[in-house]
């Protein structure tokens, strides 16, 4: 059973998530809250696999309450998905280096959260596909710091090119079909390149391929 926490201020959206969650097999939502600073606590009291929480709310804000969960010993098997209204969220890079696992817009079909609650929740990264254009067309070229060069020579050819594809959401089966080799291949380079960089999650691969230039040149959104 995936437990869930979901955190939002709007009470519309926290009802519509949890009826959409409630009637999906396997998942079971456990809490909520209006705002950062008391979804902390419920998932501190809770302990959850997957947290949604939205990233920017009055009364303790997203981010801040992203860092408590993260920061935290005790939850390090919680993982959080930041839910946003936009796909041009200010904040979407800074959530992503202190360790959210995915993002979800709230317009988003039905079908993509719970791709997400179940993919988050199996230790998986994921982004919307919207969100991954705008990161990729706002931070990933040089306006963020250099990555060290002696970090990116650590990684083979293949290691940068499929870092640089995780960084466009795609999963291991999509990165796979696309360069010709097996999905085993692909997890087995991802996980070399955490070793590597020291990443403690798929997300900060991201960070990773975003701030050294590692990925593909797609359009932007």
């Amino acid at each position: 059973m995936i437990r869930v926490v979901v955190v939002d201020d709007q009470a519309l959206i926290r009802a519509g998530v949890r009826a959409l969650l409630g009637g999906e097999p396997g998942i079971e939502v456990v809490g909520e809250a209006a705002d950062g600073r008391r979804g902390a606590e419920v998932v501190r009291a809770t302990v959850p696999d997957v947290v949604l929480l939205d990233i920017r709310m009055p009364g303790g804000d997203g981010l801040t309450a992203l860092r408590e969960i993260t920061g935290d010993p005790a939850l390090h098997r919680v993982h959080v998905v930041m839910l946003t209204a936009f796909a041009r969220e200010e904040y979407v890079f800074e959530a992503l280096r202190s360790g959210a696992r995915g993002f979800v817009v709230k317009d988003a079909e039905p079908g993509e959260l719970l791709r997400a609650v179940r993919v988050v929740a199996a230790g998986e990264s994921l982004l919307s596909p919207s969100v991954t254009g705008t990161v990729i067309s706002r931070f990933a070229r040089p306006a963020e710091p250099a990555v060290a060069p002696g970090a990116v020579r650590s990684l083979t050819e293949r290691e940068r090119e499929v870092v640089g594809w995780v960084a466009t959401g795609r999963s291991n089966a999509e990165i796979a079909r696309r360069l010709g080799v097996s999905s085993e291949t692909v997890r087995t380079h991802v996980s070399r390149a955490k070793l590597k960089l020291g990443a403690r999650d798929r997300a900060q691969l991201v960070v990773f391929a975003l701030q050294a230039d590692l990925t593909p040149r797609l359009p932007a959104p």
